[in-house]
């Protein structure tokens, strides 16, 4: 007999009854809010404790920080597909993840880009996107109108995506320090990093 089916004994075999009952399935809501890769950004930094960024971002950033900044091709190397993939799984599972004991530079690396190219939306918006392309279009680079047409389009992006291009910013201009023992300069990293903020 399946699950879903219980049974009403009484004092003889001949009256035992078969109720079906309403399936138990698992709350969709509480399987969304238990995700952290391919969620929107403003659902995961409710619970941010870091300036508005997802906690599994600080946690990598960090360890990354730590251990990686001077690591040849930081970013491009890729880790290894299994230990991203059980990282990524803890993550979505909400358990604690363990970076120093059971992550390496170039698996975290690599698991960093994965959450940026899963959000639904990504940093830059597609709107912002266009924004952005107009005003390169428009203005040579260094100009005064430029810079004020990017500073007004930054300032559209919702607050979480704020935070987190922030946060970003500065942590890939302190790899980019680094480029003489990494070979990671600003425009690597724009290479690596482009395709998973502009989407």
């Amino acid at each position: 007999m399946g699950a879903g089916a219980s049974l009403s004994v009484c004092k003889s075999l001949s009256s035992i009854q078969v109720r079906h009952t309403s399936k138990v399935s698992p709350d969709p809501q509480f399987d969304r809010e238990r995700r952290t890769f391919g969620v929107p950004l403003e659902a995961l930094t409710q619970d941010a404790v870091q300036c508005g960024v997802p906690f599994l971002v600080t946690q990598m950033v960090e360890y990354l920080e730590v251990f990686g900044l001077q690591r040849v091709g930081i970013f491009r190397i890729s880790g290894s597909v299994n230990k991203i993939k059980e990282l990524k799984q803890k993550y979505n599972q909400g358990e604690k993840v363990d970076l120093i004991n059971h992550g390496d530079v170039d698996s975290v690396a690599s698991l960093l880009k994965q959450f940026l190219n899963e959000l639904p939306v990504a940093v830059f918006p597609e709107n912002v996107c266009a924004g952005l392309l107009k005003t390169f279009q428009e203005h040579k680079i260094h100009t005064t109108e430029c810079i004020k047409n990017l500073r007004q389009l930054l300032s559209c992006l919702p607050k979480a995506h704020q935070s987190l291009l922030q946060f970003l910013s500065a942590f890939l201009l302190k790899v980019a320090t680094y480029s003489a023992v990494n070979f990671m300069t600003l425009e690597n990293l724009a290479v690596v990093f482009g395709p998973a903020l502009f989407k």
